[in-house]
């Protein structure tokens, strides 16, 4: 039986009721962990970042952070969460570069769904290495919001942690997980996370890849990498800005030119595909209109920019019939 929120509580939706919030919070994570120590997989995602903050508020370095770059992150975001939590508050961060070893898996797979197993099982397997390194690990922290409660039964899936070991016998701390995001934003802003993080786009669990559509290569992989960042900086100008904005690159190449001593020459490269939405509840959505001179910039800077590209698409279709993600 899924656990149900409060009927007396009230809705976070200003810097005061944040406040009272977290300061009950505080308290009641103190009490619950003692001197014990937690272990959180942080992903820089609005709900791990969220809770690794309140956390440090309430336990300071008994907390243990693991972040895993498992490659398929976007621009900045390894860097990001190392600045913010590492050097800004201070925290007991555990930073593991592990692309290689999540892109050596995902070599020469093109099946979606392989590829989000492949994805969650490596998570799983080298988030519970750097848990066994630790000592005195009694709790668990899971950045799980009310709606992951409502739709899964408890378990938040996409952060894979019911897939832990059986020997990883830890206890929950679950402090935001009668809140819904836009209440969890509200509390991350008051605890001083940056915007780019608390306002965080939707971002599915496996990353960029199930944008690297098909067969992840590295070459195509930085490619996308570098071409969303594009994507994101100048669809993020507009007002008002989409529910969620990215690009998406085929495993496919077409026919361009391009001129190399004066002479043109036909090569194949790489189409990306941006695409926009809005939504309430992600069940359906539709097409924002993208003001034509903004895809004429971001068509600029990524063709003279992103090596491999010669083609930018605009994808206009809703859902359904189509999903938001290609994969």
């Amino acid at each position: 039986m899924s656990e149900k929120r409060p009927e007396t509580m009230q809705r976070i939706t200003t810097p005061e009721l944040a406040e009272a919030f977290i300061a009950e919070q505080v308290e009641a994570i103190k009490a619950q962990v003692g001197d014990k120590k937690v272990l959180l997989a942080l992903s820089g995602g609005v709900d791990s970042s969220v809770v690794a903050a309140l956390l440090i508020k309430a336990i300071g370095r008994q907390l243990v952070c693991v972040h895993v770059n498992h490659g398929l992150l976007r621009k900045g975001e390894p860097e990001q969460v190392i600045e913010v939590f590492g050097k800004q508050l201070n925290a007991n961060l555990v930073y593991v570069d592990a692309t290689d070893r999540f892109l050596d898996k995902l070599a020469g797979v093109s099946d979606p769904e392989t590829k989000r197993k492949i994805i969650g099982k490596e998570f799983i397997d080298v988030f519970a290495e750097e848990a066994k390194k630790q000592e005195g690990i009694k709790f668990l922290a899971q950045g799980t919001i009310y709606p992951d409660i409502l739709e899964s039964d408890g378990v938040k899936a996409h952060h894979n942690v019911g897939g832990l070991p059986e020997e990883l016998d830890f206890e929950l701390v679950e402090p935001v997980k009668f809140l819904y995001k836009d209440e969890v934003r509200v509390v991350g802003k008051q605890l001083g996370l940056p915007d780019q993080m608390v306002f965080r786009q939707p971002f599915p669990g496996p990353g960029l890849g199930v944008r690297c559509v098909g067969a992840i290569t590295r070459d195509r992989l930085e490619a996308l990498r570098a071409a969303d960042a594009i994507v994101r900086e100048e669809i993020g100008k507009l007002t008002p800005v989409p529910w969620q904005y990215f690009c998406a690159i085929p495993d496919f190449v077409s026919t361009g030119i391009r001129y190399v001593n004066g002479k043109g020459e036909r090569y194949m490269g790489w189409a990306v595909v941006i695409r926009a939405v809005n939504t309430v509840d992600a069940v359906t959505a539709t097409v924002p209109e993208i003001p034509f001179s903004v895809l004429c910039t971001i068509r600029n800077r990524i063709i003279e920019t992103v090596p491999g590209v010669n083609r930018v698409l605009w994808d206009i279709s809703e859902k359904p019939v189509s999903t938001i993600e290609w994969e």
